[in-house]
This record gives structure tokens, sequence and C-alpha cells, in this order.
């Protein structure tokens, strides 16, 4: 039996044997054509046996051709089986073949992505923040998948998880920075990244971008501080990751795990205890450093061991990545200690230099600091809760005992802000615990602005701030300077009041279930509404006859608002308090608790009325008929200049 494998070897020898046996039977026909040309000359009869025999030829020729070509297709099929798993290149097929099939294919795929374009995917979640500018193009599935990790991490964790973990992000330095110079002799670093319960991606990114944007030999190591995480792949998928990393970079990376959940303060407090470099930079896992980000700051503690650093935030939104640019700021708070930014003090924009340090009365979360320094004024309060007014803690005890802050504006460093924070769902009970503990230490007689912007009585408020003996003893062991000093030299922008006598929610005794709420603030017309006791129902009277209502600002560039009778009409307004003074309008009432709310000027009185039986009370400006407000927090000796001191 002939094998197969063979008979290409054999085609050759076949295909001769078949031309020759095709050339002699074209003699033969012809040898027959001329026989009959002598017969008949010049005119060819065709006689029926002629034709025949000639038709017999032609068709002897069509079934050999059918022969040969039945022949040929069985030798070449096993052979083209042995070719399938061949690549598609090795094949030679005829340059019109290829182009036809290339044709075919590329309309097949417009026909496809046409297809796609036109199927429009049901939106499962119309009211999520997350898909207001991201993922219209998602199928429902994956509109599921993503909701459900947002709603857990509160950010994009679906879109984080297919970006590289080495992507850019825009340079966002002044152009000045960009061309500085810093000298190749600076101290070692720490990066501390702080985590509970992060997405690994947004931890990996981190990582690499600390990495790749901090010069090698400077870069000593990173710490990374779990905060006793949950979820599964931050235990051994992580340590995986890290052995990972480690095995590039030998003893870069080290992971500090709290075996119970001890908050964000202690978690940097660990961070702290673990490094070795000359300095720390005490950052959030959910960062990207950007480009040069660290020479500055090293260049700046090399110069100074008592600055503390705070770069330049960028933010990463939480949905799309997108990065958006900040502009350089100093970094305050307000009376409840949150956050906020500050306008660029005046004496910087007289240096005339985008590189020029920013000095900075408060710092934020992030920060750089000396080692050793950090160390020697106390670290962070490690009796903070969770979150919040820790760093407005660090930011008051290092001016007050002989520190500095600054924001550097060549440093910059993107921040991804979450939509919501998964881990802290009572966050306002933390913070308000918090800022009283940092305004019974730091504040002196200034910590009842604290009392007065959460709306909480000055004794048994219930709040249980914890021991702070050890830092009042560490105050007093540094020989810190006075909250005075403090707001006269260094914040001069925050002002106290020391003449509220009263504060909080306002009821009229004819229906105590309502209170004086600013209302929409764009219409500065207060009304009556149902009582909630946040901040656009609380009011401050002070003993100079002015009441603030809608919250407590107190700031320079954040001017109260007070309450004013307009002289005429009904309706009483609210007015931006330094504009009523410049205007002259009438903004001062005389109230006791329990009584009527006069005002001075006018002698019209604040009060409430019904338009019609069935309709609800408003608050209406006319002549007094006795109706009497109580206010819900009063001070001790009210009406007395400087009660609080």
């Amino acid at each position: 039996m002939v094998s197969w494998r063979r008979l290409p070897g054999l085609f050759p020898t076949v295909m001769f044997l078949v031309s020759i046996v095709n050339i002699c039977l074209v003699f033969y026909v012809k040898n027959v054509v001329q026989e009959l040309k002598n017969e008949s000359p010049g005119y060819v009869e065709v006689h029926p046996r002629s034709f025949s025999q000639e038709n017999a030829v032609i068709e002897r020729l069509s079934h050999l051709e059918m022969y040969i070509h039945n022949i040929s297709n069985s030798i070449k099929k096993p052979f083209h089986n042995e070719r399938v798993n061949q690549k598609e290149d090795d094949i030679k097929l005829p340059e019109k073949s290829k182009g036809e099939m290339h044709q075919a294919e590329k309309a097949k795929e417009e026909d496809k992505m046409e297809k796609e374009k036109k199927v429009v995917h049901r939106k499962l979640f119309p009211d999520s923040h997350l898909f207001k500018r991201w993922g219209s193009d998602l199928t429902e599935d994956q509109q599921t998948t993503a909701q459900d990790l947002f709603t857990k991490y509160g950010y994009n964790v679906y879109l984080s998880d297919q970006l590289p973990l080495d992507r850019s992000i825009p340079d966002t330095r002044y152009p000045s920075c960009k061309v500085k110079k810093y000298p190749h002799d600076l101290p070692t670093l720490s990066v501390i990244l702080i985590f509970m319960n992060e997405a690994v991606s947004i931890i990996l990114r981190a990582i690499t971008s600390v990495i790749n944007r901090t010069p090698s030999h400077l870069l000593k190591e990173i710490v990374l501080v779990d905060d006793y995480s949950s979820n599964e792949d931050l235990k051994g998928h992580l340590d995986e990751q890290i052995k990972t990393y480690n095995a590039k970079y030998p003893g870069l990376l080290k992971i500090v795990r709290h075996q119970k959940r001890e908050g964000l303060t202690q978690a940097r407090i660990s961070g702290w205890e673990a490094s070795t470099a000359d300095v720390v930079a005490i950052l959030d896992a959910h960062i990207e450093v950007n480009v040069g980000w660290a020479e500055p700051i090293l260049s700046r503690i090399k110069e100074d061991r008592t600055v503390i650093i705070s770069p330049v935030f960028d933010n990463v939104r939480f949905d799309d990545f997108e990065l958006l640019e900040y502009a350089v700021a100093a970094d305050g708070f307000d009376w409840e200690l949150w956050c906020l930014y500050e306008p660029l003090p005046s004496k910087w924009y007289a240096l005339k230099d985008e590189t020029a340090p920013v000095r900075s009365p408060s710092i934020m979360g992030i920060l750089a600091a000396h080692r050793v320094f950090l160390g020697e004024i106390g670290v962070l309060d490690g009796g903070m809760h969770i979150y919040g007014g820790e760093n407005v803690e660090l930011g008051l005890r290092v001016w007050q005992c002989g520190g500095q802050i600054e924001v550097l504006p060549c440093s910059r460093v993107a921040h991804l802000e979450r939509a919501h924070k998964p881990y802290l769902l009572d966050w306002i009970s933390v913070m308000k615990r918090n800022a009283l503990r940092v305004a019974e230490v730091w504040m002196d007689d200034y910590k009842y602005m604290v009392y007065f912007a959460w709306n909480l009585p000055f004794e048994n408020h219930g709040i249980d701030y914890g021991d702070v003996s050890s830092r009042k003893e560490l105050r007093k062991k540094l020989n810190c300077k006075s909250f005075d000093w403090y707001i006269k030299n260094i914040y001069p922008n925050l002002i106290p009041l020391t003449t509220i006598v009263g504060y909080g929610t306002m009821k009229n005794t004819l229906n105590e279930n309502t209170c004086i709420d600013q209302g929409p603030v764009q219409e500065n017309t207060p009304i009556m509404y149902v009582c909630h006791a946040y901040s656009p129902q609380h009011l401050f009277y002070l003993s100079t006859g002015e009441m603030y209502i809608g919250g407590l600002r107190s700031r320079k560039n954040a001017v109260d608002r007070c309450l004013i009778d307009p002289g005429t009409g009904d309706l009483p307004f609210i007015e931006q308090c330094n504009e009523a003074v410049k205007k002259g309008l009438n903004m001062h009432w005389d109230f006791k608790q329990g009584s009527s709310v006069m005002n001075k000027k006018t002698k019209r009185c604040l009060e409430i009325v019904k338009d019609n039986p069935s309709s609800p009370y408003r608050l209406a400006m006319r002549d007094c008929t006795g109706q009497k407000w109580n206010i819900q927090h009063t001070v001790k000796d009210w009406g007395k200049k400087g009660a609080l001191k």
C-alpha cells in the first residue's frame, strides 16, 4: 500500500505520462482531418463516420482530463490536510484571492462594528455619581460590576484595574520648577503609604509612581501600613506583589500590619516608627506622585530640619481618573477644624519667585518632615480616632512649639478624591470628637469657638474626647507658645468672637416644631423650617446686638451673614455683616432669652405669622405683639463683654 505521504513525489511522473498520451492523441486527430481533406479538395465534407471519430477523440480527451483532475485532487487532499495547522501566511494564494479575502474580512469587521454602535445598553444606575461622566459604553453586567466596586471603595476600581500601573500623568509644575536644579547629595527618604481596605491596583500604582519618579539613590524604603484590612486580596496577594517588587528592588518595600483597627493617625505613627531614612513622607495609598516631587522636599529640609512640608495637591477624579490641576495655595481650617485652602500671602507674591516656599498656617493630611525632628515634637496625637483633626493638631503644635509649615510649589502629588468614605459612615461624630480634643489642648480660651461652631454646650456635651493629659505635658515640656500668639502672628485670617452670648437653633413659643432657617442662600431671605439643627439653622447672638444666621464662618475672606430689618415691607433679609456695616443697615437687635426679638432702630419685632389658617408659619417684621423666642444655648454672664475669658 503506497502511503499518501509519498504521493506528492509521484505527481510529476504521472503528469509526464499524461502529457505524452495527449500529444499522441493530438497527432492522431490531425491525421484523420488531413485524410478527409485529401478526399474532397477545397471542401471539407463532414461524414457521419468522420464526425463520430472526431467526437470520440474529443470525448476521450475530456475523460482523460477528468481522470487527471480526479487524480490531482486525490493527491492534494491529504497534502492539504497536513498543512492546515501551518500559518496562513505560509500558504501561497494568488494575489487576486488575497485581495478578495482581505476586502471580505474588512467588510465583515465594519459590519460588526456598525452593529455594535447601534447597541444601546440600558442604564442601570442613572442616579449614580459613577456614571455621570463615565461608562456610557458598558454592558449591563459591566455596569453592575463597576457600581458594586464603587459602592465598596468610593472610587472607580473597575477602571483602575484596567489602567497601567505606570501610567503617565500631566506635569503640573510651574515652568520655573521644571528647570530648577537641586543638589545630588540630599537626605534619604522613607515613603509611608497608609491604607485600610484599599483596592490593590490603587496601592500598586502608588508604589510604582514613587519608584519611577523618585531618584533611586534617595529612596531608601517604602513602608506600607495596613490598618487591619478585611479584604482578602490585601493579604496573600499583596504579599506576593511585594515580593515581586523586592525581587527587582531588594529590601525596598516593607509592610506593617495592625492587629486591630487603630485609625489613620496611629497608622501614620506606626509608619514613622518603622521608617529609618533621614526624611519621612507620610502619604495616603491612593496617590500618584508627580515627576520631581521629592527633590524640593529633601532640599528644603536639608536647609532647615524644623520645617514640616506639604506638597501641592492635584485631584484625580474618582470616576474617570482624569487629573485636575489645583492652584498653589496655603492650608488652613475653619472653627470646626475642617481643612480648607487659603489664598497665597502677599509676601510670597512680592518675592517674584514661583519656586519659593509658601508659609502655611496649617497642613493637610499628607506631609514630609525630618524624621528625628518629627519625633522630638511628638509625631502625631495617637489619641485621635479614625479620621480628621490630626492634621490641624500637628499644624498648631508645629507653629506653637518652634517649627514652621510650608507648601512647596515645585512638589506635586496627585490625590484620588473619594466620592464617599466607605470605611467611615459616621465621620461627623468622629471629627467633632477629635476637634474638641485639639481645642482642649492647644486653643486656650479660644477653644469656645470650636464649641460654638459645632453647636455644643460648654458643659455636659456628652462627647468623650479621651485623656489629653500626656499632650498637655508635651506642650509644657516643649515650652510652646499660646494660641493667642498663633492667631495674631500665624493665622490672622481666623477671627475669634468673644461677645457671643447665645447660639444654636431658635424657636418661637407659638410653634416649637419649626426653627429659624437661612433658607435658600441665593435668596437671602430667612424662613421657618422643620427643626433639624444643622448649620443652616445655627444662629449666634452677640452682646453687641448682631445676629449671625446660617453657621459660623468668622474668617476674613468668609464673612458671617447678619439678620436685617429692611425698615419697609414685612420680610426680613440676610446680608454679609461687613456690607451691612458699610450700608448702615438695621442689623442690631434687642433680645433676651424667652423674650421678643426687636430691631433697635426700627423698633419692629421679628415674629411668625400665617397668611391663612391652612398655611404654614413664616417670618415677618411687624409691630410687636409680645411673641417670645428661645435660643438653644446661652453663655454664662450673658451680655458682658469678654465673657469667654
